[in-house]
C-alpha cells in the first residue's frame, strides 16, 4: 500500500504546467467574491503587502481569500478533485507573508490562498485559551489581550503572521520559561488534503497535533490555533544602539557569554545581540553599529542581569522602558528591513562558548560585511539570541531543558536582482567560516530554525534528526496519502524531495 502511494506521489510530482483559468473560475463560481485576478485592486494590494521583493514579484493566476474553514475546505476539494488522474493544481498558503524567500507563501502561475481574512481572536470564558485565526498577525492579536493583562506565545516583531510562525516553532518573550511558541498550542483546526475539517489535540489526532509543532505547511491548512494564555501586564525592554568599536564588541562578547551560562539563567530574560552594517548606495560611506534588543517579562525596571549590557558606555540610542507587549513589538518593526526588494536569511545553532569565540564570530562577520560594500541598498545584520528552553512538546527534535543553546541568523536586504549571486556567496562564506570555528571548538550543533532558514542552502526539517523526519513523513502519509501538500504546495520546506520518490522508489515510505 505504502509503495503504491510512493509511486503515485512520484508520478504526481512530474505533472507540470500552470492551472488554467477555468479552475479559478470554478472556485469563483462556488465561492463568489473570494477570488481576485491580476487586474484587480485586491490582487495588487495583496502582492504589495509581502515582506520581501522575492515574494511580491511572483504573480499567481488568481488569489483566493477565504473567510472561514469551510471556504478552505471547498477550495481544497476543487483543486484536488482530479489528483487521481495526475492533474496537479499548485497553490501556496499565505498567513502573514513575512518569510523572505521566493515561494514561501506565494506562487507564480498557481493559486495563492490568502488566509488574512481568518483573523479572529476569541478568549475562552475562563480566559485560559485564546483562539486565533490562521491568517492573523501578531500585532493585531496582542491589543485584544492586553486589556485582560494576558498574552500568548506569539511573535516579537510587527507584521509576523500567526500561521507560519507557529507551524515553524516560534520564539517569544516568554520562551526561556515556557519553551517554543508552538509548545503552547493546545488545539489546531486544520483542513486536510481531502477537504475534511478536523481538530488536532493532545488526545484527538495527537500525532498530527505534534507534527504541526515544527512540521510547517506539510499536513494541511491550519485555520485556527488555540493557545494557552499567559498572565502578563507589563514587561521591561526595548533596544539600545552603540557606535561600532572593538571595546563595544568585546563588552558584548563577554556579557552574552556570561548571560548564557546555565548558572546565570533567568527565565524572565531574553535578548538579541545585533551587529549592523548599512550602506544605502555607492555615494554614501555607510556605517556599522552594535545593538541589543532586550526583553524582561517581570515588571522590574533595569533588572541586574542586564547590567553588563546596559552599562556599556555612550549608547547612541536607548528605548528601554516598562510597557505592554503590544507597544513593545512596534519598536521592532524596523529591526528587520520591511518590504526589502531582495532579502536573504541563513541560520545556525551552537552551545554557548566563551567570549573569545564570540569575538571571532564578530570578526568574520565584519570582514564579510565589508566585502559587500559594492551592493546597493545593503543592510546586513548578524543577530545572536538564546534558544527557547524547549519543553519537548513539539516535533523540533531538540532535547528539553537545555539552557545554553544559541541561535544565530544573518539577514541581509539589498536592492537589485543582479547582486543575488554575490550576496548569497558572501553570506554562505561568512556562515561557513563561523560554523568551522564553532566545530573546531566542539560547540556547533547542526540544528536549523525553520523560520529563519534559507530554502536553497538549508534543510531545517532534516536537522531535526533522521528519526523525527521519518516520523513526520509517516504522519504525512497518514493524513495526506496522495501527497497534496508535498507536490501541490511546492513552497516551503518539504518532507519529501521533488524527485525523491521517483529516484528511490519505495525506499522512503516502505520503511515507515
Amino acid at each position: 500500500m505504502i509503495l503504491a502511494i510512493t509511486i503515485g506521489l512520484a508520478q504526481l510530482s512530474l505533472v507540470q504546467g500552470k492551472p488554467n483559468n477555468a479552475v479559478c473560475r470554478e472556485i469563483e463560481a462556488q465561492l463568489p467574491g473570494k477570488v481576485s485576478y491580476p487586474s484587480s485592486t485586491i490582487f495588487k494590494d495583496s502582492l504589495s503587502s509581502y515582506y520581501s521583493g522575492q515574494e511580491e514579484e511572483l504573480v499567481p493566476e488568481c488569489i483566493f481569500s477565504p473567510q472561514n474553514a469551510l471556504d478552505v475546505s471547498r477550495f481544497i476539494k476543487v483543486v484536488t478533485k482530479d489528483t487521481d488522474s495526475g492533474t496537479r493544481i499548485p497553490f501556496a498558503i499565505r498567513s502573514g507573508g513575512h518569510a523572505v524567500f521566493s515561494g514561501a507563501a506565494n506562487i507564480h502561475d498557481g493559486i495563492t490562498v490568502d488566509l488574512r481574512g481568518l483573523d479572529s481572536v476569541h478568549l475562552s470564558e475562563d480566559k485560559t485559551i485564546a483562539s486565533i485565526g490562521g491568517g492573523a498577525v501578531w500585532h493585531n492579536v496582542y491589543p485584544k489581550l492586553v486589556p485582560h493583562n494576558l498574552t500568548v506565545m506569539g511573535g516579537r516583531v510587527s507584521g509576523v503572521g500567526v500561521g507560519g510562525f507557529l507551524t515553524g516553532g516560534g520564539i517569544n518573550f516568554l520562551s526561556r520559561k515556557h519553551g517554543w511558541a508552538c509548545d503552547d498550542v493546545v488545539s489546531y483546526e486544520i483542513v486536510l488534503a481531502n477537504g475534511d475539517i478536523v481538530e488536532a489535540t493532545g488526545d484527538l489526532n495527537s500525532d498530527l497535533w505534534l507534527a504541526l509543532k515544527g512540521g510547517s505547511n506539510n499536513f494541511g491548512v491550519v485555520t485556527r490555533f488555540d493557545l494557552k494564555t499567559r498572565p502578563l501586564s507589563r514587561l521591561w525592554g526595548g533596544d539600545i544602539i552603540w557606535g561600532y568599536s572593538q571595546a563595544v564588541l568585546d563588552a558584548q562578547a563577554h556579557a552574552f557569554s556570561n548571560f548564557m551560562k546555565p548558572q546565570n539563567f533567568d527565565d524572565a530574560a531574553s535578548l538579541f545581540v545585533a551587529l549592523i552594517h548599512q550602506k544605502p548606495d555607492q555615494k554614501s560611506d555607510g556605517f556599522f553599529a552594535v545593538g541589543n534588543v532586550i526583553f524582561y517579562t517581570k515588571e522590574i525596571a533595569d533588572p541586574p542581569i542586564y547590567q553588563p549590557f546596559t552599562s556599556i558606555s555612550s549608547p547612541l540610542q536607548s528605548r528601554l522602558r516598562l510597557t505592554n507587549t503590544s507597544d513593545l513589538i512596534w519598536d521592532q518593526a524596523g529591526t528587520l528591513p520591511p518590504h526589502a526588494k531582495r532579502s536573504l536569511n541563513m541560520v545556525y545553532s551552537f552551545r554557548n562558548p566563551d567570549s573569545r569565540v564570540y569575538k571571532e564570530i564578530f570578526r568574520i562577520w565584519e570582514h564579510g560585511a565589508k566585502s559587500l560594500d559594492q551592493v546597493d541598498g545593503l543592510l546586513l545584520m548578524l543577530l545572536i539570541q538564546p534558544h527557547p528552553v524547549s519543553t519537548g512538546q513539539n516535533s523540533l527534535g531538540l532535547p528539553p531543558g537545555q539552557k545554553d543553546l544559541v541561535l544565530a541568523v544573518i539577514t541581509v536586504a539589498y536592492s537589485h536582482t543582479k547582486d543575488d549571486a554575490i550576496v548569497r556567496a558572501a553570506i554562505q562564506g561568512i556562515i561557513d567560516q563561523q560554523e568551522e570555528v564553532l566545530q573546531n571548538e566542539g560547540v556547533y550543533i547542526p540544528w536549523k530554525y525553520l523560520n529563519y532558514a534559507d530554502n536553497l542552502a538549508q534543510d531545517p526539517i532534516a536537522s531535526y534528526g533522521e528519526d523525527v523526519k521519518k516520523w513526520l513523513r509517516a504522519v504525512s502519509v497518514k493524513f495526506d496519502p496522495k501527497g497534496v501538500f508535498q507536490s501541490g504546495v511546492p513552497g516551503g520546506f518539504k518532507l519529501f524531495g521533488t524527485n525523491e520518490a521517483e529516484t528511490k522508489p519505495g525506499s522512503v515510505r516502505d520503511e515507515l
